[in-house]
């Protein structure tokens, strides 16, 4: 059983540099907690404690936070929604800095929204507000700051195809930068933050979304469509398509509910395989052998001559179907590509049945899964 955290304190730390020609910072007072727990605040509830827990509940208290850190040698770790984290069970040695902002602005078909604020809400609301590009992108769980990072997606839209700008705390130069979309070098569940991980902070995510008179952006993904009862191409009334990506997400344990532990996961654990054209000739040899030459795998074109293919098929044609696992960390019931907290396991149990997956896909396919969610402290690779 975890010890008790501290009780909460304040301390005040240094605001972000002023403007020129000014010579002093603004204190900023942030809510501190040591020896605080991580798993409440993430969605597989796992993962042992941080040594300091800050919340930042403005723009400049994640700056002053930050820079805080960075200033003493601390290692840091950004917390939003905490929907694709997995945590140690160890814990964090370090300050975790829990992401509270909030700020949801419209201007005509442009959104700006503060890092910290709820995407499926958000999303929710501009819904309401009769603007389409994120509809698809409905019952997603985490923060609207970590969805640049990931370039998250879902039946056939990404945020990369309506992210204007990111506003970001850029750690390196001290300074808040404004990139454009094009500076996020975005791609399959990619980016630029990705690749520089310890480098930016983001603040604030801005959208161009699209007025068409109450109708959604064009349906691209198949299922969607069969769903709807519509054409891949065609429009449907926003709130329609909203509920049938929510209806699709649940039926998947997709969507957040704390009395169902199939939704007690990271969503998607891996991403889908992109390979080149030798690679998916030899993947289709392998399936071949294995299930016989009238099988035909996913195949869907990914640029460059390069294929994507399906990680949830691999995993279950491997032998991992839904429900496998007979100790605290299983594979999801309702989708072969979600594993699951089923209440009591640790990170070490999750992680066990992620590299058991990967090494069964592995043997199968001759392909490596690659894990989604951000891991902390421990790696696949381990054990």
């Amino acid at each position: 059983m975890s010890p008790e955290p501290s009780p909460p304190r304040t301390r005040t730390v240094r605001g972000p540099r002023p403007k020129r020609g000014a010579t002093d910072r603004t204190l900023i007072a942030v809510q501190e907690l040591q020896d605080a727990p991580l798993a409440p605040l993430t969605t597989f509830r796992l993962g042992g404690p941080a040594t300091r827990l800050v919340t930042a509940t403005t723009d400049d208290e994640v700056i002053a936070a930050v820079r805080a850190a960075d200033d003493a040698g601390t290692p840091l770790l950004i917390v939003g929604g905490g929907s694709n984290l997995v945590i140690g069970d160890k814990g964090f040695d370090g300050t975790a800095l829990r992401v509270a902002t909030r700020g949801f602005r419209l201007d005509g078909t442009g959104l700006e929204l503060a890092a910290g604020e709820v995407w499926t809400d958000a999303v929710a609301r501009t819904v309401e507000a009769g603007l389409a590009g994120i509809e698809c992108l409905a019952g997603i769980p985490g923060s609207a700051g970590a969805t640049p990072i990931q370039n998250v997606g879902a039946y056939g839209q990404e945020v990369s195809a309506t992210i204007t700008e990111v506003v970001a705390y850029d750690r390196r130069t001290g300074e808040t930068v404004t990139l454009s979309n094009a500076e996020c070098d975005f791609s399959y569940r990619h980016s630029r933050f990705k690749r520089e991980p310890d480098r930016h902070v983001v603040l604030r995510v801005r959208f161009g979304l699209e007025d068409a008179d109450g109708l959604s952006a064009p349906i691209k993904y198949a299922e969607t469509a069969r769903v709807l009862g519509v054409a891949p191409g065609d429009r449907q009334e926003l709130a329609t398509v909203r509920r049938a990506v929510l209806a699709l997400r649940a039926g998947k344990g997709m969507v957040l509910d704390p009395e169902d532990h199939d939704t007690w996961s990271a969503g998607s654990f891996f991403t889908n395989p992109i390979l080149d054209a030798g690679e998916y000739a030899a993947f289709v040899d392998r399936v071949h052998a294995r299930l016989g030459a009238e099988t035909v795998p996913p195949a869907y074109p990914a640029g460059d001559g390069r294929t994507k293919t399906s990680a949830a098929w691999l995993i279950d044609r491997a032998g991992f179907t839904k429900g496998y696992g007979a100790g605290p960390a299983r594979i999801s019931t309702k989708h072969t590509l979600a594993l699951t907290n089923r209440g009591e396991a640790t990170t070490e149990d999750l992680l066990a049945l992620a590299r058991e997956v990967v090494a069964g896909v592995r043997e199968a396919f001759g392909i490596t899964l690659v894990n989604e969610p951000v891991t902390v402290g421990v790696s696949l690779q381990d054990g």
